[in-house]
């Protein structure tokens, strides 16, 4: 490996596990970049660099911190492999935890892994482009009217939403905003996007899951309020009734690195706490 470009969780202390990498690195004759802002923490361990530099001088990129860091290694990244370490809650996304890294890293030296590819989300309006890698949301302002959003479907439309928020959601993105929505977990093998509306008012209340290859648009109705436009979170800003926001699905568009170590639905289990639920038995009396 020539390069490791590290991407850093914004709060937590990062430090100790820098201390782990840049030893595991200078052993081998690898460099350590990170972004000039984040790695001032770092307490001179990191070469510092730009947003721009970090994916031409990296081999690998190191998200040290939960989904939200992966997130932003992804946007970060232009497709260099990421590999998550979990400092804190559990994600779906990290690979591995803290006391795994050095095994972790060693294996990816001796190219023993995988590369997962994950699919974005492009959302175009008129010349502006926003890229996401789990959900677009139109969200209802605070003191402002529902959300009242028309999908289009292949040019026509199909069905009109009222509701706190209307969440377009990569497979990825299926286990965070869509999630709480009440809309489904789908595998991150599965390509597609899924529609599902928070908290709706509408007759129709279901979620939608549509193919990569259909072309998807949400126009925000002329009866609607002004709403809110979030990318994966980010307040992007708002967007006025009669707007039109075409959604694009971008296959490949991130690589995950994997060991082997857990599937998505192991992480899964160990998240909701799945293992030991309760089953037919429990309920007979």
């Amino acid at each position: 490996m020539r390069a490791i470009g590290l991407v850093l969780h914004p709060r937590r202390d990062c430090v100790p596990v820098i201390e782990t990498i840049t030893a595991w690195a200078q052993a081998r004759q690898t460099d350590v970049f990170g972004l000039a802002e984040e790695v001032v923490r770092a307490n001179g361990l990191v070469k510092p660099v730009t947003e721009d530099e970090l994916p031409e001088r990296a081999d690998l990129i190191v998200s040290l911190g939960g989904d939200g860091t992966m997130l932003r290694a992804f946007r970060i990244g232009n497709r260099i492999p990421v590999l998550g370490v979990n400092l804190g809650r559990l994600g779906f996304l990290a690979e591995v935890d803290v006391p795994e890294l050095g095994s972790a890293l060693n294996a990816i030296d001796d190219h023993r892994f995988t590369v997962e590819t994950r699919s974005g989300l492009c959302a175009t309006m008129g010349d502006e482009d926003i890229v996401a890698f789990n959900d677009i949301a139109l969200v209802r302002v605070p003191g402002y009217g529902m959300t009242e959003v028309m999908l289009h479907v292949e040019g026509h439309p199909f069905v009109e939403y009222a509701a706190d928020a209307v969440v377009v959601a990569t497979p990825t993105g299926s286990t965070a905003y869509n999630f709480a929505a009440g809309g489904p977990i789908v595998s991150p093998r599965a390509e597609g996007l899924l529609v599902t509306p928070a908290a709706p008012h509408s007759a129709f209340n279901r979620a939608l899951f549509l193919s990569t290859t259909e072309k998807l648009a949400l126009e925000v109705a002329a009866g609607s309020s002004e709403v809110a436009l979030e990318a994966d979170g980010r307040l992007i800003g708002r967007v006025q009734p009669g707007t039109m926001i075409d959604l694009t699905a971008l296959p490949g568009a991130a690589r995950v690195v994997r060991l082997g170590r857990t599937t998505f639905y192991q992480r899964t289990q160990r998240k909701f706490r799945l293992i030991g639920s309760a089953t037919s038995e429990d309920f007979i009396c």
